[in-house]
């Protein structure tokens, strides 16, 4: 049986003020984000009222990932169960953000490149790398249910983790840009010349990133909070002896 894990302090007064940050300017972006004036660019049109939702939720998966891997690199040095508890969550948190990412990225599609044609999917490159991402971190968690021990399980699910790290700037970045897509800002979209992020759109879209990222924050830690208490009932049900 592994060692009980140290204590997950809290922070609730500094989760309070970022709770109430995040409700005012997540609040602030849905409200101008559908109401305030934009450039009417080409293609695109009002649909790019989409942007202050969908890029943050991918910037929110990056960074999700990026902290999944920090403490999968971490528990591998220490054996921390905290720290493998801290990854899984940050992960499941990362695929929670994408697929919404998704969902919202088929959404303008449909109703901007793929009117009238009646698609929701039509393989881009930016939508099917993505997908793949998915699925490799739907495949960590398959790995980690396949496991029994807790030691075992966070060490081979800390080394698969960290190479689902490695090819998430490749498959939401590096690769889909060496290939014609209609997203915007890739090669061969149509609304490249115009798609860069307009100076009245920006004093929205900064803010709500931030919001999408305390949101994680909020979400991250209570996650992490109760998985620990459960692993802690587990641990001492098990060192309880049956009457």
């Amino acid at each position: 049986m592994a060692a009980s894990p140290p204590p997950v302090l809290g922070r609730p007064r500094l989760y309070r003020v970022i709770q109430g940050a995040v409700f005012v300017t997540m609040s602030v972006v849905i409200v101008l984000g559908f109401l305030r004036e934009i450039p009417q660019l080409a293609i695109i049109e009002e649909s790019a009222r989409s942007l202050y939702f969908h890029v943050p939720m991918w910037f929110t998966l990056m960074g999700a990932t990026l902290v999944s891997a920090y403490h999968s690199a971490q528990y591998l040095r220490t054996g921390n169960i905290v720290r493998d508890i801290r990854a899984r969550e940050a992960a499941r948190l990362a695929i929670a953000f994408g697929i919404l990412g998704l969902i919202t990225g088929m959404v303008w599609a449909r109703f901007t490149w793929y009117e009238g044609t009646g698609k929701w999917w039509n393989w881009d490159p930016k939508q099917s790398m993505a997908l793949v991402l998915m699925l490799i971190y739907g495949a960590y968690f398959a790995l980690r249910s396949s496991v029994e021990s807790d030691a075992m399980r966070g060490r081979i699910a800390a080394v698969y983790n960290l190479f689902a790290f490695v090819t998430m700037p490749f498959l939401l970045y590096i690769l889909p840009n060496q290939m014609a897509s209609l997203h915007p800002g890739a090669d061969g979209s149509p609304a490249l010349s115009q798609s860069d992020l307009a100076p009245s759109m920006r004093w929205i879209f900064y803010p709500s990133v931030l919001a999408f990222f305390g949101l994680f924050w909020m979400m991250y830690t209570q996650r992490v909070r109760l998985a620990v208490v459960e692993w802690r009932e587990r641990a001492s049900a098990l060192l309880t002896p049956s009457r």
